[in-house]
């Protein structure tokens, strides 16, 4: 397996800005990649650390509103956040999660600083928030990708249309980006920086409920970490796990919600507690499973997702219906008034109250688990669609309700994935009523190709075990 610090074309330096030689340190501004091991940022300002004989501090802003999160989100990142603290320890290297906006909290912390390294994000608020500081750092920002195999430009320069025309891309550039990364040994111990002249409340991040509770939180929303813990250590051991135990039989069953040979990387992917280069590369040097089981992973963490971050990166209004296809958009609206045999409210399908019992699981399935399966994450979203009164209402709602309850929601592939519902990604099919040639799903193609009964069996133990664990999600 080839090794090397990090690829030239994931670094990428914000401003005009020298660094600052009477600087005592090295920041890097960790935010989108919440992770002490295989993070190239953090790799990045160790070496830069080294070069100019300072120490490094690692800053992460903590603030109490961040765009649609609540209590369920906050504690699977709060996990993430008390892993890193720990590594970071572990290798000398100060660690400091301030609250405060995160703009905020790394210019601060800019003030001081040799030069800045940042991770990099893909949604509107974060590319502003990187913006931001590249303008009032007063020094060098330095933005090194962590968190994509590909980096977004280099797999494609436009906004692409479906997953077959960015796979023959990502495809041929995917064997440069398939390398371990060193881990780099820090020059000077930096512990005693932690905590130093900020005028922001420092937060123990070892102390996951300590920190929760100080916390001013959308508590609407519990969390689920009987089920899923977050973190680097216990990405990687999920992902052992679902190698030795699950890829196997990946192929076959990853369109049947009833089974359980899933990896649940998605959440650890959407905060940046594991890295999908690592992913890809421990699924791919596996001894584990068939070809096509590894090629099937593959595809879904590499190709699929990283089409969504084309959409995100490309796409100003990603998250707007009026972002959908052109052809979709005037599709859905010539249907607009066909007669529905069944329309909910917001309300009752956020309560799963509705007539199909298959739907209904689902949507116990992400109130009290924070995850769906992936097939049903389909059927649940087109069926929206179809009970809804308009498709720009159902658009919102199914957004909505995303990231409201899912781990992994508020992420490119939240976006990319709800639009796909409307046709983003994908073609005109046969036309039919209210979905006009958007692809339409049915309980009856649910019935052929699955074992729906035996999956809300599998979700009504799994809202039993939520709940003797104290977990009760309120009626909406």
């Amino acid at each position: 397996m080839a090794t090397r610090i990090i690829e030239d074309t994931r670094i990428r330096t914000l401003n005009d800005a020298p660094p600052d030689p009477e600087g005592g340190y090295v920041l890097y501004w960790m935010q989108q990649s919440q992770r002490a091991g295989h993070n190239p940022a953090l790799e990045h300002a160790v070496r830069l650390a080294n070069e100019h004989d300072v120490r490094l501090l690692v800053v992460f802003g903590l603030m109490d509103d961040y765009p649609e999160a609540n209590a369920r989100h906050y504690r699977f990142l709060l996990e993430g956040l008390a892993d890193v603290a720990g590594t970071l320890d572990e290798r000398r290297i100060a660690f400091d999660v301030r609250r405060g906006h995160p703009a905020d909290v790394a210019i601060e912390a800019a003030d001081g600083a040799v030069v800045v390294v940042c991770d990099r994000g893909y949604l509107r608020h974060q590319k502003q928030w990187r913006e931001r500081l590249a303008k009032e750092a007063g020094r060098r920002v330095v933005q090194v990708e962590g968190d994509v195999v590909v980096p977004v430009e280099v797999a494609s320069d436009k906004r692409e249309y479906a997953a077959r025309t960015i796979r023959p891309k990502i495809e041929r550039a995917m064997g440069d980006y398939f390398v371990d990364l060193r881990t780099t040994a820090i020059g000077k111990e930096s512990r005693g920086l932690k905590g130093r002249d900020s005028k922001f409340e420092v937060i123990d991040a070892t102390n996951v409920d300590a920190a929760l509770a100080s916390l001013t939180l959308d508590t609407t929303v519990p969390p689920v970490h009987h089920l899923f813990r977050g973190g680097t250590s216990e990405a990687r051991r999920r992902l052992s796990r679902f190698v030795e135990e699950r890829l196997k039989r990946y192929d076959e069953h990853r369109n049947q919600p009833h089974t359980d040979d899933l990896s649940y990387m998605g959440m650890y992917l959407h905060f940046g507690q594991i890295s999908p280069v690592e992913v890809a590369l421990t699924v791919e040097d596996s001894r584990y499973g068939a070809t096509r089981d590894r090629d099937s992973f593959v595809e879904e963490v590499v190709v699929r997702r990283e089409l969504a971050m084309n959409y995100v990166h490309f796409e100003a209004d990603y998250g707007a219906y009026s972002a959908l296809p052109e052809w979709s958009r005037k599709t859905l609206d010539a249907h607009r008034d066909d007669e529905r045999e069944h329309v909910y409210t917001r309300s009752e399908l956020e309560n799963a109250e509705t007539h199909d019992p298959y739907w209904n699981a689902a949507m116990r399935e992400m109130r009290y688990t924070g995850y769906m399966h992936n097939y049903m994450r389909m059927y649940w979203g087109k069926k929206i669609i179809e009970w809804t009164n308009t498709p720009e209402y159902a658009h919102r709602v199914a957004l909505q309700l995303n990231n409201s309850y899912f781990l992994d929601g508020r992420d490119p592939n939240s976006y990319a994935n709800v639009g796909w519902l409307f046709g983003l990604h994908d073609r005109p099919w046969n036309e039919r009523d209210i979905f006009g040639t958007v692809r339409y799903m049915s309980s009856g193609g649910l019935e052929r190709k699955t074992d729906p009964d035996a999956y809300v069996a599998k979700v009504d133990r799994l809202v039993e075990e939520a709940r003797e664990a104290g977990v009760e999600v309120a009626e909406a």
